[in-house]
Protein backbone atom coordinates (compact mmCIF):
# COMPACT_ATOMS: atom_id res chain seq x y z
CA UNK A 1 0.00 0.00 0.00
CA UNK A 2 1.43 3.35 -1.10
CA UNK A 3 1.55 6.17 1.48
CA UNK A 4 -0.75 9.15 1.08
CA UNK A 5 0.54 12.32 -0.64
CA UNK A 6 0.77 14.09 2.72
CA UNK A 7 2.99 11.34 4.15
CA UNK A 8 5.17 11.28 1.02
CA UNK A 9 5.59 15.06 1.20
CA UNK A 10 6.42 14.83 4.92
CA UNK A 11 9.12 12.23 4.25
CA UNK A 12 10.54 14.36 1.42
CA UNK A 13 10.60 17.45 3.65
CA UNK A 14 12.37 15.54 6.42
CA UNK A 15 15.01 14.21 4.03
CA UNK A 16 15.62 17.69 2.60
CA UNK A 17 15.84 19.25 6.06
CA UNK A 18 18.15 16.47 7.28
CA UNK A 19 20.42 16.90 4.26
CA UNK A 20 20.45 20.67 4.73
CA UNK A 21 21.20 20.43 8.47
CA UNK A 22 24.00 17.86 8.29
CA UNK A 23 25.59 18.52 4.90
CA UNK A 24 25.73 22.34 4.68
CA UNK A 25 27.73 22.91 7.93
CA UNK A 26 30.10 20.08 7.01
CA UNK A 27 30.71 21.36 3.45
CA UNK A 28 31.11 25.04 4.35
CA UNK A 29 33.13 24.47 7.56
CA UNK A 30 32.63 28.07 8.72
CA UNK A 31 33.90 29.18 12.13
CA UNK A 32 30.75 30.05 14.14
CA UNK A 33 32.72 32.53 16.27
CA UNK A 34 34.00 34.59 13.33
CA UNK A 35 32.11 37.81 12.61
CA UNK A 36 31.99 40.16 9.64
CA UNK A 37 30.35 43.38 10.84
CA UNK A 38 30.73 44.95 7.40
CA UNK A 39 27.96 42.55 6.26
CA UNK A 40 25.74 42.78 9.33
CA UNK A 41 21.98 42.98 8.97
CA UNK A 42 21.83 42.36 5.22
CA UNK A 43 18.46 41.26 3.85
CA UNK A 44 18.02 38.05 1.84
CA UNK A 45 19.47 38.54 -1.62
CA UNK A 46 22.17 41.10 -0.89
CA UNK A 47 23.34 39.11 2.12
CA UNK A 48 22.90 35.64 0.69
CA UNK A 49 19.94 33.30 0.46
CA UNK A 50 18.72 33.92 4.04
CA UNK A 51 20.52 37.23 4.68
CA UNK A 52 22.89 37.90 7.58
CA UNK A 53 22.49 38.57 11.28
CA UNK A 54 23.75 41.47 13.41
CA UNK A 55 27.26 39.97 13.54
CA UNK A 56 27.45 39.39 9.79
CA UNK A 57 26.98 35.62 9.96
CA UNK A 58 25.46 34.02 6.89
CA UNK A 59 22.03 32.98 8.13
CA UNK A 60 21.78 30.13 5.62
CA UNK A 61 24.78 28.46 7.27
CA UNK A 62 23.82 29.50 10.79
CA UNK A 63 20.30 28.07 10.52
CA UNK A 64 21.74 24.80 9.17
CA UNK A 65 24.16 24.65 12.11
CA UNK A 66 21.42 25.43 14.62
CA UNK A 67 19.10 22.91 13.04
CA UNK A 68 21.80 20.23 13.21
CA UNK A 69 22.39 20.88 16.92
CA UNK A 70 18.65 20.91 17.69
CA UNK A 71 18.04 17.69 15.75
CA UNK A 72 21.03 15.99 17.40
CA UNK A 73 19.76 16.95 20.86
CA UNK A 74 16.22 15.83 19.96
CA UNK A 75 17.33 12.47 18.53
CA UNK A 76 19.59 11.78 21.52
CA UNK A 77 16.77 12.72 23.89
CA UNK A 78 14.23 10.56 22.07
CA UNK A 79 16.50 7.51 22.09
CA UNK A 80 17.48 8.00 25.74
CA UNK A 81 13.89 8.59 26.85
CA UNK A 82 12.63 5.56 24.92
CA UNK A 83 15.27 3.24 26.36
CA UNK A 84 14.70 4.51 29.90
CA UNK A 85 10.92 4.31 29.51
CA UNK A 86 11.10 0.80 28.03
CA UNK A 87 13.30 -0.38 30.90
CA UNK A 88 10.99 0.96 33.61
CA UNK A 89 7.82 -0.08 31.74
CA UNK A 90 9.01 -3.66 31.30
CA UNK A 91 10.27 -3.82 34.87
CA UNK A 92 6.96 -2.54 36.25
CA UNK A 93 4.77 -4.74 34.07
CA UNK A 94 6.78 -7.92 34.49
CA UNK A 95 7.65 -7.66 38.18
CA UNK A 96 4.39 -6.34 39.63
CA UNK A 97 3.96 -5.89 43.37
CA UNK A 98 5.78 -3.07 45.14
CA UNK A 99 8.10 -2.49 42.17
CA UNK A 100 5.14 -1.80 39.88
CA UNK A 101 3.51 0.44 42.48
CA UNK A 102 6.73 2.41 43.04
CA UNK A 103 7.33 2.99 39.32
CA UNK A 104 3.66 3.91 38.77
CA UNK A 105 3.79 6.46 41.60
CA UNK A 106 7.02 7.84 40.15
CA UNK A 107 5.34 8.24 36.75
CA UNK A 108 2.35 9.97 38.34
CA UNK A 109 4.61 12.30 40.30
CA UNK A 110 6.77 13.21 37.30
CA UNK A 111 3.69 13.72 35.14
CA UNK A 112 2.27 16.17 37.66
CA UNK A 113 5.32 18.42 37.45
CA UNK A 114 5.54 21.10 34.72
CA UNK A 115 8.15 19.69 32.34
CA UNK A 116 9.48 23.05 31.20
CA UNK A 117 9.86 24.26 34.80
CA UNK A 118 11.69 21.08 35.79
CA UNK A 119 13.95 21.44 32.74
CA UNK A 120 14.67 25.06 33.68
CA UNK A 121 15.70 24.02 37.19
CA UNK A 122 18.03 21.25 35.99
CA UNK A 123 19.64 23.26 33.21
CA UNK A 124 20.08 26.31 35.47
CA UNK A 125 22.41 24.26 37.66
CA UNK A 126 24.69 23.50 34.69
CA UNK A 127 24.23 26.45 32.34
CA UNK A 128 25.59 26.01 28.83
CA UNK A 129 26.08 22.26 29.29
CA UNK A 130 24.84 20.15 26.38
CA UNK A 131 24.80 17.07 28.63
CA UNK A 132 22.60 18.87 31.17
CA UNK A 133 20.10 19.82 28.46
CA UNK A 134 19.89 16.24 27.20
CA UNK A 135 19.61 14.88 30.74
CA UNK A 136 16.83 17.32 31.63
CA UNK A 137 14.89 16.38 28.50
CA UNK A 138 15.35 12.64 29.06
CA UNK A 139 14.19 12.91 32.69
CA UNK A 140 10.98 14.67 31.62
CA UNK A 141 10.11 12.70 28.46
CA UNK A 142 10.27 9.00 29.41
CA UNK A 143 6.90 8.82 31.17
CA UNK A 144 4.57 8.20 28.21
CA UNK A 145 6.83 5.48 26.79
CA UNK A 146 6.91 3.76 30.19
CA UNK A 147 3.10 3.87 30.47
CA UNK A 148 2.61 2.40 26.99
CA UNK A 149 5.18 -0.36 27.50
CA UNK A 150 3.86 -1.22 30.98
CA UNK A 151 0.31 -1.57 29.66
CA UNK A 152 1.53 -3.76 26.81
CA UNK A 153 3.58 -5.99 29.11
CA UNK A 154 0.62 -6.42 31.49
CA UNK A 155 -1.39 -7.68 28.54
CA UNK A 156 1.36 -10.09 27.46
CA UNK A 157 2.29 -11.55 30.84
CA UNK A 158 -0.27 -14.31 30.53
CA UNK A 159 -0.04 -14.84 26.77
CA UNK A 160 0.27 -18.46 25.70
CA UNK A 161 3.79 -18.15 24.34
CA UNK A 162 4.97 -16.45 27.56
CA UNK A 163 3.38 -19.18 29.67
CA UNK A 164 5.06 -21.77 27.44
CA UNK A 165 8.40 -20.03 27.97
CA UNK A 166 7.90 -20.20 31.74
CA UNK A 167 7.09 -23.91 31.56
CA UNK A 168 10.13 -24.58 29.36
CA UNK A 169 12.41 -23.30 32.12
CA UNK A 170 13.34 -19.86 30.78
CA UNK A 171 14.27 -17.32 33.43
CA UNK A 172 12.47 -14.02 33.94
CA UNK A 173 15.24 -12.05 32.22
CA UNK A 174 15.34 -14.45 29.27
CA UNK A 175 11.61 -14.03 28.79
CA UNK A 176 11.99 -10.25 28.98
CA UNK A 177 14.87 -10.19 26.49
CA UNK A 178 13.60 -12.74 23.96
CA UNK A 179 9.85 -12.11 24.12
CA UNK A 180 8.80 -8.91 25.85
CA UNK A 181 11.42 -6.50 24.51
CA UNK A 182 10.69 -7.40 20.85
CA UNK A 183 6.94 -7.16 21.54
CA UNK A 184 7.30 -3.63 22.92
CA UNK A 185 9.66 -2.32 20.24
CA UNK A 186 6.92 -1.31 17.79
CA UNK A 187 5.07 1.02 20.13
CA UNK A 188 8.36 2.29 21.54
CA UNK A 189 9.62 3.23 18.07
CA UNK A 190 6.43 5.19 17.39
CA UNK A 191 6.83 6.93 20.73
CA UNK A 192 10.46 7.69 19.87
CA UNK A 193 9.46 9.34 16.59
CA UNK A 194 6.75 11.43 18.24
CA UNK A 195 9.15 12.52 21.00
CA UNK A 196 11.52 14.20 18.53
CA UNK A 197 9.44 17.35 17.80
CA UNK A 198 8.49 17.57 21.47
CA UNK A 199 12.18 17.54 22.44
CA UNK A 200 13.01 20.14 19.76
CA UNK A 201 10.41 22.53 21.18
CA UNK A 202 11.63 22.01 24.74
CA UNK A 203 15.27 22.58 23.78
CA UNK A 204 14.25 25.66 21.80
CA UNK A 205 12.31 26.96 24.80
CA UNK A 206 15.27 26.52 27.15
CA UNK A 207 17.68 28.19 24.71
CA UNK A 208 15.17 30.96 23.98
CA UNK A 209 14.97 31.70 27.72
CA UNK A 210 18.77 32.06 27.75
CA UNK A 211 19.55 29.09 30.00
CA UNK A 212 20.18 26.49 27.31
CA UNK A 213 23.07 26.53 24.91
CA UNK A 214 25.43 29.54 24.83
CA UNK A 215 24.93 32.06 22.03
CA UNK A 216 27.92 30.90 19.95
CA UNK A 217 26.44 27.37 19.77
CA UNK A 218 23.55 28.11 17.48
CA UNK A 219 20.34 26.13 17.91
CA UNK A 220 16.83 26.99 16.80
CA UNK A 221 16.17 28.37 20.28
CA UNK A 222 19.21 30.68 20.35
CA UNK A 223 18.44 31.88 16.81
CA UNK A 224 14.90 32.78 17.84
CA UNK A 225 16.23 34.55 20.92
CA UNK A 226 18.58 36.59 18.71
CA UNK A 227 15.65 37.54 16.51
CA UNK A 228 13.85 39.43 19.30
CA UNK A 229 16.03 42.51 19.08
CA UNK A 230 16.42 42.22 15.31
CA UNK A 231 12.66 42.61 14.79
CA UNK A 232 12.87 46.13 16.21
CA UNK A 233 15.36 46.93 13.44
CA UNK A 234 13.12 45.46 10.75
CA UNK A 235 15.28 42.36 10.25
CA UNK A 236 12.33 39.98 9.88
CA UNK A 237 14.35 37.23 8.20
CA UNK A 238 16.13 36.40 11.47
CA UNK A 239 12.77 35.25 12.86
CA UNK A 240 11.12 33.85 9.75
CA UNK A 241 13.67 31.28 8.60
CA UNK A 242 14.36 29.53 11.96
CA UNK A 243 10.60 29.54 12.66
CA UNK A 244 9.82 27.99 9.27
CA UNK A 245 12.25 25.13 9.87
CA UNK A 246 10.97 24.57 13.41
CA UNK A 247 7.38 24.36 12.15
CA UNK A 248 8.31 22.22 9.13
CA UNK A 249 10.17 19.66 11.25
CA UNK A 250 7.34 19.49 13.79
CA UNK A 251 4.56 19.08 11.23
CA UNK A 252 6.49 16.56 9.10
CA UNK A 253 7.43 14.32 12.03
CA UNK A 254 3.88 14.59 13.36
CA UNK A 255 2.45 13.41 10.03
CA UNK A 256 4.95 10.56 9.77
CA UNK A 257 4.37 9.51 13.40
CA UNK A 258 0.58 9.55 12.97
CA UNK A 259 0.93 7.41 9.84
CA UNK A 260 3.15 4.91 11.67
CA UNK A 261 0.63 4.72 14.51
CA UNK A 262 -2.20 4.05 12.07
CA UNK A 263 -0.22 1.34 10.30
CA UNK A 264 0.69 -0.29 13.61
CA UNK A 265 -2.92 -0.28 14.79
CA UNK A 266 -4.03 -1.68 11.42
CA UNK A 267 -1.55 -4.53 11.66
CA UNK A 268 -2.63 -5.30 15.23
CA UNK A 269 -6.28 -5.20 14.24
CA UNK A 270 -5.73 -7.68 11.39
CA UNK A 271 -4.05 -10.25 13.61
Amino acid sequence: MWPSPAVSIAWAVLMLIGGYAFIVPWVTNVDPLSADFARSGLAPGAGGLFGTDSAGHDLFIRVATGLRISLTIALTTAVGSSLFGMLLGILAGMTGGWVDRTITRLMDGMNALPHVLLGVIIVSLFRGSLLAIVASLVLTHWIQIARIVRAQILGLRHAEYVEAAWLSGMSRWQIIWYHLVPASLGQSMIGLVLLIPHAIWHESTLSFLGIGLPVHKASLGTLLADAQGALLLGQWWLLVFPSLFLIAVTLSIGIVGTNLTGRMNGVRGSI
